[in-house]
């Protein structure tokens, strides 16, 4: 690919945003190969875990807005392409963890909080730019931002578009983790290691019941458990299998059916 690193390791799999000399923003191309990798991504059962990331010590500095950018459809075509890449993000299955150095801003901060779990470095960075540059939120951010941080604080990040560091960014919510950027690779592999020997449909049921919450009534969310659960217990071999190893004393060996 033109503008992603994509590898695979023992069921994770680690998106890399790899345009460095624009801080890896996101070009037409980009979108294009982060819809196809994204789809690919859900459709695999290999792939437990995912990891998004940027290069070269940034996540990334948005949308490109440049002429080189790469974008050559018509504007409303080319928002609801952006939107497709941020659904598909919001659907994959498997739990999407943001490994995130330096720049994350616009596009990009909303990328991240597309993400399921948010880790940061100390040298992270993060801003709802969009109204510097005379825009409105996108790539979900309007959806993502006040569920993050409440609406009040969501409506502060988009009107002011302020650049706010690491420990802010984890004192309102907007992340769940900061570490030294040191222990950043470390932190992440450990999370996603753990997530990859996780119970995938389980898991994945989760997600969704969590992602649901807000548009459901109490009533329906019990309804909506009840159902995942009879799922797991009369329909996986993996619940079974968390009860072997819990009475053997022993690991479980979750395969995902």
């Amino acid at each position: 690919m033109e503008t992603l690193n994509v590898s695979r390791e023992n069921g994770i799999v680690t998106v890399t945003l790899d345009r460095a000399a624009k801080k890896n923003a996101m070009s037409g191309t980009m979108f294009d190969e982060l819809l196809a990798v994204f789809r690919e991504i859900a459709d695999n059962d290999d792939d437990r875990v995912v990891v998004v990331t940027g290069a070269n010590g940034e996540f990334c500095s948005g949308a490109d807005l440049t002429p080189d950018g790469g974008r050559t459809r018509h504007q409303l075509a080319s928002m609801r392409h952006v939107g497709d890449v941020a659904l598909a993000l919001h659907r994959l299955p498997q739990p999407v963890i943001a490994k995130v150095r330096g720049v994350a801003v616009g596009a990009g901060c909303n990328l991240a909080l597309g993400c399921d779990l948010v880790v940061a470095s100390d040298t992270a960075r993060f801003s709802e730019i969009f109204a510097r540059r005379g825009l409105s939120l996108d790539f979900g951010g309007s959806w993502l931002l006040p569920r993050r941080v409440g609406l009040h604080k969501a409506k502060e990040l988009a009107f002011f578009a302020d650049i706010i560091d690491a420990a802010e960014a984890e004192r309102i919510g907007l992340v769940n983790r900061v570490v030294a950027d040191a222990e950043l690779d470390a932190f992440v592999d450990d999370w996603a290691t753990r997530l990859a020997a996780g119970p995938p449909i389980a898991l994945a049921q989760s997600k969704h019941l969590l992602n649901n919450a807000m548009a459901v009534t109490m009533e329906e969310a019990l309804d909506d458990e009840g159902m995942a659960q009879t799922v797991n217990i009369a329909g996986t071999k993996d619940t079974t299998e968390a009860f072997l190893a819990f009475v053997q004393k022993r690991p479980p060996n979750f395969q995902g059916h």
